[in-house]
Formats: C-alpha cells, structure tokens, sequence
C-alpha cells in the first residue's frame, strides 16, 4: 500500500480546492450567460456549489488569481442567497456586470501565465 507524505496529501487538496473554485466560476458563467434561468435557480445552484466547496478542506491561498476567485465566488453568493431578495431583475441586471468581473479575473490568470524570457526574445524578433 502506498503511503503518501503529508506535503502531498497538502498538494492534493489544494488542487481539488482549487478546481472546485474553477469549476464554480464556469458554472456561475453559463447560468450568467442562460437567459432562460431564473433568479431562484440560479441562487439554488449557486448554493449548491457553495456547499461542495465548503465540504472540502479549505486552504490558504497563495496566488491573487486564486484569492480573488474564492472572495467573488463568495461576495456573489452573499449577493444571491437571499431568496427573498434577489429576483428576476436584479439577476438581470447584474449579469453583464458579473460576466465582466468574471473575464477581468479570467484575464488575471492568463496574464501570471508562464513564458520563457527567450520565448517572448523570439516574438518581438518575428513582428519585425
């Protein structure tokens, strides 16, 4: 039976943690791009994924890509947990103002994205 170090048992559920806060912010794209979902199921599925990711263990988060994820995903769903509250216009009012929250953090994690200092030499090389 293998046995694993704690260090990777760490990595391991910081990788889950993190593809569930991914995860998460794809599924809140598609409903925010559905036209036909309402206010109550979006809140609804919005819960549910919370709870997923409450069930795992939580961890601290060392890059800003991935901090700044989890505080939207949560500041969103603070905005939405209150059935009560959030209806059909406020779902569509905030859609194209959350889409963009969610491209502006997208564009935050290609920009960290990895590129050799002779990879970007060569680029500037071939536009000229």
């Amino acid at each position: 039976m293998a046995r694993f170090t704690q260090k990777q048992i760490d990595k391991y559920n910081r990788q889950k943690y993190i593809a569930e806060l991914e995860k998460i912010s794809k599924n809140i794209f598609k409903m925010l791009r559905d036209l036909n979902i309402d206010s109550n199921s979006f809140s609804i599925k919005l819960a549910s994924m919370i709870k997923k990711l409450h069930e795992k263990e939580a961890i601290r988060l060392e890059g800003e890509y991935n901090q700044k994820l989890k505080e939207y995903i949560l500041a969103l769903y603070e905005k939405t947990k209150n059935v009560e509250q959030f209806n059909d216009i406020i779902l569509n009012e905030i859609r194209e103002p959350e889409m963009s929250n969610l491209n502006r953090l997208q564009k935050l994690k290609n920009k960290n994205s990895y590129k050799k200092d002779k990879h970007k030499l060569l680029a500037r090389q071939d536009d000229d």
